[in-house]
């Protein structure tokens, strides 16, 4: 293996990317930057029809709205000209046939053998035709595929995070790798784009662990050196139910667009599935240091978008204003008491997006419908009569409540609850003494 490592991230731009297509992208970066390697963004894109710019952009900007930077990007809709040179190689030394069967051929193949007990496996029946009988086909109109001539041994490597893995390459079907209409698939430009951009490791979901059998055997035909492989476990919902009919609304833009902190993600992410505890990491060279791969486990992992909220909540608790500044600024809040509402509100918000709540309070005495009994209301009303204009001050919730005690009797939390209530319209929340002071407005029920 070469000294540097080097690993890619491979998506194709058919869809946004989602939560579980997400660990792919964290593991390969952390392997590479945390041993000072190279990260390669590789977009998938050899399939014209379903590939589409807007979705290369979206993964470009998602990635970067994570602290994934990468080394370059290559795409394989450029790369033509190489699988081309690689299937002559592969034709040359016999791996790689053309073949003229169906789908519909091949179906009725797999069924008959399904019938007959044996294992849907393709029988090689296109090595035995005859140059006129290709020719013959290709006058009826057939276009051939290409299928890669596996060696018919056992396929062994050690998977990073599953162990040791055997496979029987005669269990296995001789992979498509180039379609009639000639378009070149997934497994073959991998590995020609393995091989010849010196990938040292792989690392993806459970899911191609047969594809890496035979990219194993294409790889070594075409002369480079195999990589590392280790598959991760898939992503399941929190009871174990499969994510794909859910996947639609974990892509990384929706949770973006839902105030979800990109550290609360890599944080969750790169512990998820591990032996390790999650912890809330600040930036991505942190999450880098505290990564291991072998503290994966092969089990189907639980994924609970619900568990990104309390660490998004604990991310924006920790920011100092100086970098939220703009963000409450843009709210329309005064320079002069800026500061002072975020520390009021970091605290209280779950997304960034819910300061501007808190503001309105301040600014407007806007709030959420207080839900209180209507002695509660009554003594809040006649506690309300007692309360000057502003401005108000940091001294004012305690005179307030003084006041409102003298004049009516009640104390502890039923003094203090419908106050609270008639002020904020919340049961709870940041300290009285410090709202009422950010009060430009006299509170109403």
């Amino acid at each position: 293996m070469p000294d540097t490592v080097v690993t890619r991230f491979a998506p194709s731009p058919t869809g946004y990317l989602h939560i579980g297509n997400l660990r792919a992208a964290l593991f390969n970066y952390a392997i590479a930057k945390g041993q000072g390697g190279q990260f390669i963004l590789r977009i998938d894109d050899t399939d014209p029809e379903r590939s589409k710019e807007e979705y290369v952009d979206g993964i470009k900007t998602d990635l970067e709205w994570l602290g994934l930077t990468w080394d370059r990007v290559e795409r394989q809709s450029e790369r033509l000209d190489r699988y081309e040179a690689a299937k002559q190689r592969l034709i040359e030394a016999g791996r790689l046939y053309e073949c003229f069967e169906t789908p519909t051929e091949l179906d009725l193949k797999r069924k008959k053998q399904l019938n007959m007990g044996r294992p849907p496996v393709y029988d090689r029946a296109a090595l035995d035709l005859t140059d006129a009988q290709k020719q013959a086909y290709r006058d009826e109109g057939r276009t051939g595929h290409w299928r890669f001539k596996l060696d018919l041994e056992r396929i062994e490597w050690t998977d990073g995070i599953l162990g040791p893995i055997s496979i029987d390459a005669a269990s296995v079907s001789d992979p498509v790798l180039i379609r009639g209409d000639g378009q070149v698939l997934y497994t073959f430009a991998s590995s020609v784009d393995d091989g010849e951009m010196g990938i040292t490791d792989v690392v993806r979901g459970s899911d191609h662990v047969t594809n890496t059998a035979t990219q194993i055997q294409i790889i070594r035909a075409l002369g480079h050196e195999v990589p590392r492989f280790a598959h991760h476990s898939l992503l399941t919902g929190p009871q174990g139910e499969g994510l794909s009919k859910r996947l639609g609304t974990l892509s990384l833009r929706d949770l973006r667009a839902d105030g979800i902190a990109p550290m609360a993600i890599l944080s969750l992410m790169a512990r998820l599935g591990s032996s390790e505890p999650v912890e809330l990491r600040e930036t991505p060279a942190e999450v880098v240091e505290g990564f291991d791969l072998a503290t994966f486990g092969s089990a189907p992992t639980k994924f609970d978008v619900a568990d990104l909220r309390p660490l998004t909540h604990r991310w924006i608790a920790a920011r100092p204003y100086e970098e939220v500044a703009e963000d409450v600024r843009a709210l329309g809040v005064p320079d002069e008491i800026a500061p002072v509402f975020w520390g009021v509100v970091r605290e209280n918000i779950d997304r960034m997006e819910d300061m501007a709540g808190w503001w309105q309070l301040f600014l407007t005495g806007s709030k959420p419908e207080p839900e209180m009994t209507d002695e509660d209301r009554a003594f809040a009303e006649q506690a309300l009569a007692l309360l000057p204009e502003p401005p108000y001050s940091a001294e004012t919730w305690g005179d307030w409540t003084g006041a409102a005690k003298e004049a009516t009797g009640r104390k502890g939390k039923a003094l203090f609850m419908p106050l609270r209530q008639a002020v904020t319209g919340r049961a709870r929340g940041p300290e009285m003494a410090d709202v009422m002071r950010l009060m430009q407005v006299k509170p109403t029920l």
